[in-house]
């Protein structure tokens, strides 16, 4: 919809027209004024009228009633994460309704025409290789991912184990030195449920609340953390949004999502969308992010697509990432973190 890039201005008169019920041109001058220096009357004009030139938004009202209502979808909206991040979690405006993933539309536009062209051409590329691998060959290059894609998706958790730390562990089943139990735990539940993905791909072509629960089960094995769905609220570091408190309302939304996502034809929007949902119901007491990447992982992996390691992902960029979809419902810098991690994956492993 949106046909050219927008300045970080007008991104953040974006994000005020969304907060707003109806957004003026005075109250978003002041918004605007407060965090741009600089920023008259007539700048914000000039960039209302660009946002309504691009369609972004849309104009309501007459004269002194007029205000602005913003036509990007949710999860399509960007945002200027390093303004956004500013804030304190307690000060940001987080949205107050929860994401409804009964509604199967949500994500029908989360990937444009040239984002679909590229993922297509790189699974295509991917396939080939992987077509020609033999059987030792396809064990050696899944070891890798295993190694790197636990080495990393436990970092993201702070987990202080280093990558050849975990490639001794995982290889030689040695013990890093000065590391906690749980920190080895950590590593071998990751070898031990993605070693179980690869076992059975096809069980994963269609997920369902049992499968995600399952790999929790694998994830959190050995730890000190309750299995099944979660009874009771839980906190969230670094932001304020507060996942369902409630058991019921848990499972409807996981069987919400998993429902939606079986009906979305396109198997890398499938694991965008599993991965990032997961973690945002948080349907566990702990583990929901390492369950969510397993989960995503499994899908493509089930679909001929090549899994993530996360190898080069930063861990702070990926939490502002997942925060941003919590607090705004916005996936676009969840899915840019996603989509540049599935071409380093297919740009490094089955070569």
């Amino acid at each position: 919809m949106v046909k050219s890039e927008l300045t970080k201005r007008q991104k953040f008169i974006l994000q005020i027209i969304d907060s707003l019920e109806k957004a003026s041109n005075q109250k978003i001058l002041e918004k605007v004024s407060a965090n741009f220096d600089k920023a008259s009357r007539v700048t914000v004009v000039r960039d209302l009228n660009a946002l309504l030139k691009n369609k972004a938004i849309r104009k309501t009202g007459m004269g002194r009633a007029v205000s602005y209502v913003s036509n990007i979808p949710l999860v399509n909206r960007d945002f200027d994460a390093y303004v956004y991040f500013l804030r304190n979690p307690d000060e940001r405006e987080i949205k107050k309704e929860k994401l409804d993933f009964t509604n199967k539309s949500l994500f029908n536009d989360v990937l444009n025409a040239s984002e679909e062209k590229e993922i297509r051409d790189l699974t295509e590329n991917f396939k080939k290789r992987f077509a020609s691998y033999s059987a030792s060959q396809i064990k050696k290059e899944l070891e890798r991912i295993t190694i790197e894609f636990s080495w990393k998706s436990s970092r993201i958790e702070g987990n202080t184990y280093t990558l050849l730390d975990t490639e001794r562990l995982i290889r030689d089943h040695e013990e890093a030195k000065g590391k906690t139990h749980e920190e080895t735990v950590m590593i071998l539940n990751h070898k031990k449920a993605l070693e179980y993905v690869w076992k059975y791909p096809k069980d994963f072509q269609q997920i369902s609340v049992r499968k995600i629960e399952n790999l929790h089960t694998l994830v959190s094995s050995d730890l000190t953390i309750a299995k099944g769905l979660r009874k009771r609220g839980v906190g969230i570091i670094g932001t304020a949004y507060k996942p369902f408190d409630n058991i019921f309302q848990i499972k409807e939304s996981l069987e919400s999502l998993c429902e939606s996502v079986n009906s979305i034809e396109n198997p890398f929007v499938k694991a965008l969308v599993t991965t990032a949902g997961v973690s945002y119901i948080q349907p566990f007491e702990d583990g929901n992010k390492r369950t969510a990447r397993l989960i995503g992982n499994a899908l493509l992996i089930s679909n001929g697509y090549c899994p993530l390691s996360y190898r080069s992902a930063d861990e702070v960029e990926y939490k502002k990432a997942i925060i941003l979809f919590y607090e705004q419902h916005s996936l676009v810098m969840f899915k840019k973190m996603f989509a540049e991690q599935y071409k380093f994956a297919v740009g490094n492993y089955f070569l």
